[in-house]
């Protein structure tokens, strides 16, 4: 059975983090426990979870004792830990090609910032339309358009020559901008990736946390 693991995500089930962790785990084909965080009751600032969760933040990992935070972390901890043959591979083997789908995961997380603020996960799990973009939402949005169809061609359904856990990442922001303007290459590898088995695992308990 090996060591217990549990996935700590909110309790919405729509970060977009918790989610790239699921997703990590589902594909490594790993047994785990998720238990939802109420993160608009403050819980993730509350004991026992802050003693698991260093940053306080969703998603944690506890594996065999040992807890973890931060999706793209926690993410390289399951490919280490369980490594391919025996696991199906997070990341590229090619240490370029690894490196590329890690900076691919840093830029998605720490840029943007205007667009995820006004397209939030609401609107890819929801469908909810926002107000028109701003200029630094605007900016964003065409940036991130810039840098996809750098990476993504006509039919083309990863980034790299294999799937990476860096593809379920950037359909994700890709969908913000599901209601507006998406050239049809990108929206179709967004809609490739939305359906990957793990993906729709996520997506029966997104729509389970809103019946």
């Amino acid at each position: 059975m090996g060591a217990p693991i549990t996935l700590y995500v909110d309790s919405l089930f729509l970060s977009p983090y918790a989610m790239s962790a699921y997703v990590a785990l589902t594909e490594k084909n790993l047994a785990f426990e998720v238990r939802p965080i109420d993160l608009e009751a403050g819980e993730q600032r509350m004991q026992p979870y802050q003693c698991r969760a260093l940053t306080a933040r969703v998603p944690a990992l506890t594996h065999d004792g040992f807890n973890l935070t931060e999706s793209s972390v926690i993410a390289e901890y399951l490919e280490d830990v369980f490594p391919p043959p025996g696991h199906t591979a997070l990341y590229p083997q090619a240490p370029r090609e690894r490196a590329r789908a890690r900076q691919l995961q840093a830029w998605l997380r720490s840029d943007l910032a205007a667009l995820r603020q006004e397209r939030p996960t609401e609107t890819v799990f929801y469908g909810a339309a926002g107000q028109p973009l701003s200029d630094a939402a605007h900016a964003a949005s065409a940036k991130l358009i810039q840098v996809a169809s750098y990476l993504i061609g006509v039919d083309q359904t990863s980034v790299l020559d294999e799937w990476c856990i860096a593809d379920l990442d950037l359909a994700v922001m890709l969908k913000r901008l599901a209601l507006d303007d998406l050239p049809d290459p990108l929206r179709a590898y967004a809609d490739v990736q939305w359906q990957r088995p793990s993906v729709q695992k996520w997506l029966e308990h997104n729509a389970a946390a809103r019946a």
